[in-house]
Parts: C-alpha cells; sequence; structure tokens
C-alpha cells in the first residue's frame, strides 16, 4: 500500500500487514473490523487511514503486493533457457516452496477474490492468467519439442496449478514430508503428467500403494473447505 504523509514509518505498516494477513485468515475478510485491526497493532483508528483510503483498498493492496511478488519470485527462479522438463521442473519446485511458505497470503488470495470489487478483481484475476501463462508456455514448448505429450495444455496447466496450490489446504511445517520431499514427490508427478505417464495410470498398470505408503487425509477447518478454488495463489 502506498505510505501517505504523516505515517509513522514503514514498522507500523508491515505490522498492519501482519496483523491484517491473520485477522482476515482466522475471521474472514467480512468479519474483519478496522476498529480490530487498529487494535490488533496497537494504535488508533484513525491511523490506519495513513495507509489506505478504506477496507478494501486494504485487502486489494495485500492481495496485489502477494501476486506482485510472486511473479518477481517466479522470473528470478526459472530458467531463460534449457529443456522443457528441466524449466517445468524449477517451476514446480518453486511453486511448491514459495506456497508452503506462505499458506496466509495463499489462503486470502483464493478465499477473498469474492470480496474484491469488479476493477479490483479483474486486476488480481489478469495477474493470475499471466501467471498461468508463464506455466502455460513451458508445456506448449514441450510438446512442440516432443518432451510432452498432452492434448490440452491449457487443461494440463489448470490442473497441476490445483494440484500444486492444494498443498496449503492440508501441508503441516513439521510433519513427516519437508518441504524437498514434497518438491520431489509433486515434481515427479507433475513430470508424469507432462510426460502423459498418467495415461498408463489410469489403465491400472501399476501397483498399488501399500498401506504403509497411503497418505492419511488431513482435516481442513471449516472456514477454508471450499474456500481455495484451482488457479493461482
Amino acid at each position: 500500500m502506498a505510505r501517505i504523509a504523516g505515517s509513522s514509518g514503514p514498522r507500523t505498516e508491515e505490522a498492519i500487514r501482519r496483523a491484517g494477513l491473520s485477522l482476515i485468515a482466522t475471521h474472514g475478510y467480512a468479519a474483519m473490523s478496522l476498529r480490530q485491526l487498529a487494535a490488533e497493532v496497537g494504535i488508533q483508528q484513525g491511523s490506519l487511514y495513513n495507509y489506505f483510503r478504506n477496507k478494501q483498498e486494504f485487502l486489494f493492496d495485500l492481495i496485489r503486493g502477494h501476486m506482485l511478488d510472486l511473479h518477481a519470485a517466479l522470473d528470478a527462479a526459472l530458467l531463460s533457457e534449457g529443456s522443457a522438463e528441466a524449466r517445468l521442473t524449477r517451476f514446480t519446485e518453486f511453486h511448491v516452496a514459495y506456497h508452503v511458505a506462505r499458506p496466509q497470503e495463499v489462503f486470502i488470495c483464493y478465499s477473498e477474490l469474492r470480496s474484491l470489487e469488479p476493477d479490483n478483481l479483474a486486476a488480481v484475476v489478469a495477474m493470475r492468467r499471466d501467471y498461468e501463462r508463464k506455466l502455460g508456455e513451458i508445456l506448449d514448448h514441450g510438446r512442440a519439442t516432443g518432451e510432452f505429450h498432452l492434448a490440452d495444455t491449457r487443461m494440463a496447466t489448470l490442473a497441476i496449478l490445483a494440484m500444486l496450490s492444494g498443498i496449503c489446504t492440508w501441508y503441516k511445517p513439521g510433519g513427516r514430508l519437508s518441504t524437498g520431499g514434497l518438491q520431489e514427490i509433486f515434481t515427479g508427478m507433475v513430470l508424469a503428467l507432462a510426460r502423459g505417464e498418467t495415461q498408463t495410470l489410469a489403465r491400472g498398470e501399476t501397483q498399488a500403494l501399500a498401506p504403509s505408503e497411503a497418505v492419511e487425509p488431513v482435516a481442513v477447518p471449516a472456514r477454508r473447505r471450499g474456500g481455495l478454488r484451482a488457479g493461482v495463489g
């Protein structure tokens, strides 16, 4: 959010962001009040307006800022050259690590899209589409070179993003899988999809997982169910 003259500085601004993320993730945007936000930070409600004009601008800035950071980090992580497989591997590893590290931001980017006013929603949707486009270009290149066997790269793009972003609904730090372990597992699944190997799996030409290898579902809090949708965040 743009800093306004007379504000008390970047520390307060960052504290407002952190408090807002936590309150919205816990209670939802509609239930969070500016009075509650100010109290959480330890400032007067009127001081909030040194940083944003209203509650809608605050939400938009949180989501837009997350998307800007996501794009910048992806551009820095992606290989500018190399095989499609290498670039898809890098994309998958990046997406998993970034989303595991920022669960609140990701959750809000999905669950509170409905709370954005039309112009703000259109801006965020355009940023999400641009992120999807970057993955789609990798898949298109891999299909053109023969590395990937995909009938519909757009469908594959959405399927991959839904699978990767879904991590945020069940992953818990400190569990049996580290971030590196998640990256390895999901990279294998994404590459199998891109190579067309999932068609073999669909025909049942593989051994079933032993009971000890199965992943036990993790219960999702009631507020989160239905809040996350396939896409980018």
